[in-house]
């Protein structure tokens, strides 16, 4: 019952942009990163919506990286038909695990995202390469039983996450941003990843100083991913840059399509 409904409600929304005579699309499955939560990929939706797409946007704890994929998959066994699944920052990361064994996920479309392979974390991956200011921009806040909460502080939000934002909104950003625990972005991905057996495609922040574009780089041709690159983009590239990224979606989705 909760499956039916949940599916007749994505195809309602999807039905106010009818595409007459185009075969039935793949819905489009957001999942957002760290210090942020689905209300970024807006501008996103709004897009690919309008171009009859289907949309599910996951809320994810961002408590820890295995429990984050389970529910990120409980989500996916939700929906009925082909799925495009989109991850941004440790995103990708939840994606790449939550879609293994999964035959509905035909594409995996990561976005300024980490694309970790089995016994490799979050934390890790921003170090491999020069460039990243995660470490310097964090804010913890100690939780009981020693775990901690992190957050970009926000005053160097704009600078380093969101730099071609405008700062107006990227301010906003910093204040509502939601904080990923230290266990999440350090946990170690397990399991032979979705990207293995599943066509990836990686949309790269020219700009990146969260997760540096070499490091994006190395991590999409591991991957054997299909690459474009947004010049000049900062981590947020889907925010700064929202019809590039629904394009790069859609063509995950047409190429992909069965």
């Amino acid at each position: 019952m909760l499956k039916s409904l949940l599916t007749a409600a994505v195809v309602a929304a999807s039905s106010l942009f009818p595409v007459s005579g185009a075969a039935p699309k793949p819905t489009v499955v957001l999942v957002h990163g760290a210090f942020a939560d689905s209300s970024r990929f807006t501008a996103v939706t709004r897009r690919l919506l309008a171009d009859g797409y289907p949309v599910v946007a996951a809320a994810t704890p961002l408590r820890g990286l295995s429990s984050d994929a389970a529910q990120v998959k409980a989500l996916l066994a939700s929906i009925d038909g082909p799925i495009v699944l989109v991850g941004h920052s440790y995103g990708g990361a939840v994606i790449s695990r939550a879609a293994t064994g999964d035959p509905d996920v035909k594409a995996l479309v990561y976005l300024a995202a980490f694309v970790p392979e089995a016994g490799e974390s979050a934390e890790a991956l921003a170090n491999r390469f020069p460039g990243s200011t995660v470490g310097q921009s964090l804010k913890p806040v100690p939780l009981p039983g020693g775990q901690a909460d992190l957050y970009i502080n926000p005053a160097l939000y704009h600078a380093n996450f969101a730099a071609d934002v405008p700062a107006r909104d990227a301010a906003v950003y910093a204040i509502t941003q939601r904080p990923a625990t230290g266990a999440a972005l350090g946990e170690p991905a397990a399991g032979t990843p979705a990207w293995h057996t599943i066509a990836s495609y990686n949309l790269i922040a020219g700009a990146d100083r969260i997760i540096p574009p070499a490091a994006q780089r190395f991590m999409a041709d591991r991957s054997h991913a299909k690459t474009q690159t947004v010049r000049g983009a900062s981590h947020l590239v889907f925010v700064s840059h929202p019809g590039t990224t629904a394009a790069f979606i859609e063509k995950a989705a047409r190429e992909t399509a069965r």
